[in-house]
């Protein structure tokens, strides 16, 4: 499967963004979220020392991400678009922790993701988050 768009299927960084939004709203689940995808995607955690490289292992942490940071809580508050890069803030709460938080995402010429990187803070809020996408990959792995 090739990562290049034939030219017919450019999409602007704005359409690209109001792909992900769709998907996210639906609960990213992972068929979804493979679809927006391209193959050699790469995920920038805040708890993960090195990056994850690969459709499938981007795929399993946003779904993971999406089963514990998608609370009905969840909302992005800020947006910032640029040329192919979006910078979105998000703020949520998981077990009476105020997480406040950013996605930075990269995507193609096709509207695909290329590079998803998360930043969270507080430090307590990024304890939370390591401990409830910890348990969530290891129940997807069951």
């Amino acid at each position: 499967m090739s990562n290049a768009a034939p030219a017919s299927s450019v999409l602007s960084t704005s359409e690209a963004l109001a792909r992900w939004h769709e998907v996210a709203a639906n609960g990213s689940k992972p068929e979804e979220l493979a679809t927006i995808m391209r193959e050699d995607a790469v995920f920038h955690s805040p708890v993960v020392h090195t990056p994850q490289e690969g459709r499938t292992i981007v795929v399993a942490y946003l779904s993971a991400a999406g089963q514990t940071l998608g609370n009905d809580d969840f909302r992005y508050v800020r947006e910032v678009v640029g040329e192919g890069t979006v910078v979105l803030e998000f703020t949520t709460e998981m077990d009476g922790i105020r997480v406040n938080g950013i996605d930075m995402i990269t995507f193609d010429e096709a509207g695909l993701i290329t590079e998803f990187k998360v930043m969270v803070r507080p430090l307590k809020a990024i304890n939370k988050v390591w401990e409830m996408m910890g348990a969530e990959l290891e129940r997807q792995k069951g």
